[in-house]
């Protein structure tokens, strides 16, 4: 059929176009098979349309009016990668609105969760180090957390210094336990004041290095004190000597202070050891003495054998003189005085 709207109309009044616009309908030439798979496939897409919005509608809202945003595609995408989108949206919210959302991106946010990190601890992390100034960016936040390392507990102790005691108190100890060069003993407890350094948190060592350093410092100070009164006296020494050795050198802290907290007098060890040395000697000396007496008895019991060898030996000499003497006068050597006789 073919209809046409003539120039006259009220239509085209008032315009200068002089051509006759026709609306021309025709037949469709298509089967009705075509019209049924267009249609099935409209209804497949409208059906996934409602599926997303269904499934991501909550999230996509919350990040749009965020100024977050993100896109079903973007969403459905994160599902197919097994990656939570709820968290990431949060997570990016949450950067937008600290003022860090445009060098964050989702797939950057994704990579991260992919490998395995905390993407809201992170986040969390880089919003306290931005409000306290501290120079820490996405790439060594992330870093620091794949390393198995805290990194919000890391950013927080940078901005509020945390208290170690030494020694732990994990370990068993409540002191450590110093000798003075007069062989006094001290029981000192101290506090070490630190602060996380975020540019060798990465292969730094530990808190467990700190405690032992300073242990060892402050132990290493008390030797070399002439008495236990010096340092009880003036225990600030102790701190500023173990805080010239730059203890915190290749740690994942700094140092702030080192503070005596409390000293207690022990057992005098030099005496104990001089008595222990005196005892020593003693039994040396008495161990000797019995081994000079085991050696004169055994001496002894040699030359009452001797005698007893050499008595023998006479009394079988005086045995053999009667004998001689009969030889003798048998064979005439020797005559009696009886008998006005000699030899």
């Amino acid at each position: 059929m073919h209809f046409c709207i003539p120039e006259s109309s009220k239509y085209y009044q008032g315009k200068s176009d002089r051509f006759a616009y026709c609306i021309l309908t025709r037949r469709s030439a298509l089967p009705p098979a075509a019209f049924i798979v267009f249609g099935v496939l409209l209804g497949i897409i409208a059906f996934a349309i409602l599926i997303l919005i269904f499934n991501y509608g909550q999230i996509w809202f919350q990040a749009y009016w965020s100024k977050a945003a993100v896109t079903f595609l973007e969403l459905f995408g994160m599902s197919l990668r097994k990656v939570n989108a709820r968290t990431i949206v949060q997570a990016r919210i949450m950067a937008t609105q600290a003022g860090l959302g445009k060098q964050l991106s989702p797939r950057v946010l994704e990579a991260h969760y992919l490998a395995g990190g905390d993407v809201p601890r992170v986040i969390r992390a880089l919003i306290a180090a931005h409000r306290a100034g501290i120079d820490l960016d996405y790439d060594k936040a992330c870093g620091i957390d794949l390393a198995g390392r805290d990194v919000l507990d890391a950013v927080q102790t940078s901005v509020n210094p945390k208290v170690i005691d030494c020694p732990d108190v994990a370990s068993g100890k409540s002191t450590l336990s110093a000798v003075a060069r007069n062989g006094v003993e001290l029981k000192i407890r101290a506090r070490v004041t630190v602060r996380t350094n975020l540019h060798q948190l990465i292969g730094g060592a530990t808190e467990e290095t700190i405690i032992a350093r300073v242990g060892e410092g402050i132990i290493t100070s008390i030797g070399s004190a002439a008495t236990h009164f010096e340092v009880m006296e003036h225990p600030d020494t102790i701190s500023k000597a173990v805080l010239e050795r730059g203890l915190d050198a290749q740690t994942a802290f700094q140092i702030v202070s080192i503070d005596i907290a409390d000293i207690e007098v022990g057992e005098n060890i030099g005496a104990r050891l001089q008595a222990d040395q005196a005892e020593a000697d003693t039994r040396v000396a008495r161990a000797k003495a019995e081994e000079r007496r085991a050696v004169a008895i055994a001496r002894e019991q040699e030359m009452k054998a001797a005698t007893a060898e050499n008595r023998a030996g006479v009394l079988k000499a005086e045995a053999l003189v009667p004998k001689s003497i009969g030889e003798a006068l048998r064979a005439g050597r020797m005559q009696s005085q009886s008998g006005n006789s000699r030899v």
